[in-house]
């Protein structure tokens, strides 16, 4: 096994809320994930935390998995797919967060597959006249944004402080846009200073720009 394939290797554990497959080493968490909450104790919840019916020996009480709180089964009946906290089946949820959930299941099913398979741009670092024609994608633990042409660089998201997507196309009235780059600040692990990096679309008919197009917009909708 690689060193890359050891950092990123992923382990089964079975917590109170369920199957979990997640990192062996917690530094390879995604960013991107939420750690399990504290269940709300049974002894401080006699009722329904949404209707407030009683509990008793029908009506039974549930933690909803994403925020720990106790519901009776009607304000928690729905077992919706929670990729954040790793789990491996769907889960049980409260009504108001099964509704965050489902949304963010397009995120995780769309825009970060996205993000993974990359595309390509000219990288032009700080105030330099010159760039790079370079592959940019995130990195399978979705920790690192990783640019790969005659050189190689590796930015960790959450060192990320600003996204900036670059658009051409708008007019007053409101007209369409169309993502045509991105200039992205962040800070080296250790140091305080700003970095800066511009990403250009290439107009080369040879590039698919749709593609670059579509790893803007996900980059946008990752940065909000």
């Amino acid at each position: 096994m690689s060193g890359c394939e050891a950092r990123d290797a992923k382990k089964l554990v079975r917590s109170p809320s369920g199957l979990r497959m997640v990192p062996e080493h917690r530094s390879a968490r995604s960013p991107f994930g939420l750690d399990e909450p504290p269940w709300v104790p049974d002894k401080e919840c006699p009722r329904c935390m949404q209707c407030d019916t009683k509990f008793d020996f029908i009506t039974r009480k549930h933690h909803c998995r994403r925020c720990g709180k106790c519901f009776c089964d009607k304000c928690c009946s729905k077992k919706v797919p929670l990729p954040r906290m790793c789990f491996v089946d769907p889960v049980r949820q409260c009504a108001e967060c099964a509704l965050i959930s489902q949304k963010e299941t397009e995120f995780y099913d769309k825009q970060l597959k996205v993000l993974m398979n990359g595309a390509t741009f000219f990288v032009t670092l700080g105030t330099s006249d010159k760039s790079e024609l370079m592959v940019c994608r995130l990195s399978n633990n979705q920790r690192y944004l990783v640019l790969d042409g005659d050189s190689h660089y590796e930015i960790e998201i959450l060192q990320i402080s600003t996204v900036q997507i670059l658009t051409e196309g708008f007019t007053p009235g409101g007209g369409n846009t169309r993502a045509i780059g991105m200039v992205l600040q962040y800070k080296v692990p250790g140091s305080e200073e700003l970095r800066q990096m511009k990403f250009t679309a290439s107009e080369d008919l040879s590039c698919n720009k749709k593609l670059s197009a579509s790893w803007l917009a996900a980059m946008h909708k990752v940065s909000k």
